[in-house]
């Protein structure tokens, strides 16, 4: 994939690439069920498996995967609870969020988040981790009609601030949100979070990074990786 000499805009996914909250959904999730009797390996797997989607297609998942007669409705609102709890107690960033968050607005490019959670929570959690001033706009999951892997999301995002998605670069944990992203024409940087183990990464052009710092360097943004 080719770098762009002058990006119009740097759009941002947000669970697992901004903030560290997959795993607090994760926790919560595993609290929830061993109370069922799920084998905790089955229910990390079924999780890590979940990365990226969205809540409609999440509470789909469930009806196959909670054991018969759980009430899915009632489990999925006790697990979001549960998580809404936690992050009362502080969103924790991902490493070098915010080095390079300051880098890019030095920059003086627009940046936007782009996010199959719901408007409110994210905004939230953008604004509990002190991020939300960093971004002109933020396009959520129940704001589109086609959520991650279609490309609805980053054409939306680049459309919001005025710019097309193919002078866009963005930045991405999961492996739908890549999908999404790279099918929407953008330069596509992924930094794999929690994902199935030993499943192989998708080979769609994009580029691999192990964290913003290393994914700076790979875009130019920085000459050097932050330690």
């Amino acid at each position: 994939m080719t770098l762009l000499k002058a990006p119009a805009a740097y759009l941002f996914d947000m669970d697992g690439l901004l903030l560290d909250t997959e795993r607090m959904f994760l926790q919560a999730f595993l609290t929830l069920t061993e109370e069922l009797g799920v084998v905790k390996w089955e229910a990390e797997a079924f999780f890590a498996d979940l990365v990226g989607t969205s809540s409609k297609v999440t509470t789909a998942r469930l009806h196959d995967f909670l054991p018969r007669k759980t009430d899915v409705a009632e489990f999925d609102h006790q697990w979001r609870a549960v998580h809404a709890k936690n992050v009362v107690h502080g969103v924790p960033t991902k490493p070098f969020v915010l080095d390079i968050l300051q880098a890019v607005r030095d920059t003086g490019v627009p940046m936007a988040v782009v996010t199959s959670t719901h408007a409110a929570s994210a905004k939230h959690h953008l604004q509990t981790a002190g991020l939300l001033p960093f971004f002109e706009t933020v396009c959520a999951g129940d704001e589109v009609t086609a959520n991650k892997p279609e490309p609805e999301p980053y054409l939306e995002g680049a459309r919001r601030l005025g710019v097309d998605s193919r002078h866009c670069v963005a930045f991405e944990d999961s492996d739908l949100g890549t999908t999404a992203a790279v099918r929407a024409g953008c330069l596509t940087v992924q930094i794999p979070d929690i994902r199935p183990l030993h499943k192989p990464l998708p080979d769609l052009g994009q580029i691999v990074a192990r964290d913003l710092s290393h994914a700076a360097v790979q875009i130019g943004l920085f000459d050097s990786a932050l330690t």
